[in-house]
């Protein structure tokens, strides 16, 4: 991501609302992300990204992950406009466009509605993109009413093939010369608002959605890039065209160059659904035996190998007390009397269709010209004394 790039989607700091007891998630374990042995030392990479700034300081610092579940307080968060004030008192979400009865909902109207929660990675979609970028990505409950029974109860009209949401946020966007104040606004094809897990969330690993977070009320659209997951929730428009706004069609665009028969056909696709990832994340060791932790997301992933030194291909294994089909997946592999020197690291997902996660030299990445949906294979650098 090219520093004007990070001036413009500056990472804001959340109003903290403490740390969540884990008794919400029904299971101690769950707490623990990388299972700690008795004595272990962290051995750091010698690739590490520096320090993020202190406007920045909500990025996850990997070394230091020690929960399944990312609490509030510590959960990365990016604002494209103003971080707007919402009252409860004075809120509402619209639900208008091509629908045959119109609602209007107050957040108590959403809170009576059943309930229904779902565990859920969340990545910004130019997490990667650039090397010192690598923590714009957590895990948390998100609890809500979900969305497809509301869209339901409207009527959604025959002509209908769009379901705009648009947040509170606004700024001043140009298009050829004209100027206009606009919302942050994403869409979704019917089908895709249509899931059953989508959800209008309004709570956060049991709590309140913090004021960062899209307080009182954001989407929750598991499988996608944060930025389909709109916050600050006031509107939802069922519309008859394509909406084409600044965040579908202008920016948090791909631009991929792809080969026809030798010459280049240029790509612009809208940034959507998640790729498979994953992630070497740390290494610890006890005494002479090393151990290497990491992370796999994006989609509902099958496997994880392990190559040192491009050596062969060797299997991580799972932590299984954390299972949930859409947030990322802990792994570790033993690593026993590595020898002296410096050493590379990769990891490769494997989801459970078959798709691999590809290497850096891979058509697909290479041919991208945008940070965004960055998930080639990352090589790390470690020095082992």
């Amino acid at each position: 991501m090219k520093s004007s790039q990070m001036t413009r989607r500056e990472l804001l700091m959340q109003a903290s609302t403490g740390l969540v007891g884990w008794a919400l998630l029904k299971s101690p374990l769950l707490s623990h992300a990388f299972p700690s042995r008795i004595g272990e030392v962290l051995v750091p990479f010698l690739d590490q990204p520096p320090n993020p700034p202190s406007s920045q300081a909500n990025l996850l610092d990997w070394n230091y992950l020690d929960s399944w579940i990312t609490p509030n307080d510590k959960f990365f968060s990016v604002s494209h406009y103003n971080m707007p004030e919402v009252s409860v008192a004075d809120w509402k979400l619209e639900i208008v466009g091509m629908v045959e009865s119109p609602l209007t909902l107050t957040l108590s109207d959403i809170k009576k509605r059943p309930k229904q929660s779902v565990i859920s990675t969340l990545e910004c979609s130019g997490n990667h993109g650039f090397p010192t970028f690598t923590g714009a990505i957590g895990t948390a409950k998100w609890s809500g009413t979900a969305l497809a029974p509301v869209l339901k109860e409207v009527g959604i009209l025959e002509d209908g093939i769009e379901v705009v949401f648009f947040g509170s946020d606004e700024g001043e966007e140009e298009v050829r010369e004209i100027k206009m104040r606009q919302n942050f606004a994403r869409s979704l094809s019917i089908a895709d608002a249509m899931r059953p897990e989508n959800l209008l969330c309004y709570e956060m690993n049991g709590a309140p959605l913090p004021k960062g977070n899209g307080f009182p009320v954001r989407l929750i659209v598991p499988g996608w890039y944060g930025i389909a997951n709109v916050k600050w929730l006031k509107r939802i428009e069922v519309r008859d065209t394509r909406y084409m706004g600044r965040f579908m069609a202008r920016d948090y665009v791909t631009i991929r160059e792809e080969k026809r028969g030798g010459k280049s056909v240029w790509m612009e696709t809208s940034v959507g659904r998640t790729q498979i990832k994953s992630l070497a994340a740390k290494v610890t060791r006890v005494g002479d035996k090393y151990r290497i932790y990491g992370a796999a997301w994006g989609r509902p992933i099958k496997l994880v190998e392990v190559s040192i030194d491009n050596g062969p291909w060797l299997k991580a294994t799972f932590d299984l007390t954390q299972e949930a089909e859409h947030a990322w997946k802990i792994w570790h592999y033993d690593w026993d009397t590595p020898v002296v020197g410096e050493h590379t690291v990769v990891s490769r997902a494997i989801d459970v269709h078959g798709n691999i996660q590809p290497t850096m030299d891979a058509p697909a990445i290479t041919g991208k010209r945008t940070y965004w949906e960055s998930n080639g294979q990352v090589i790390r650098r470690i020095q082992i004394n």
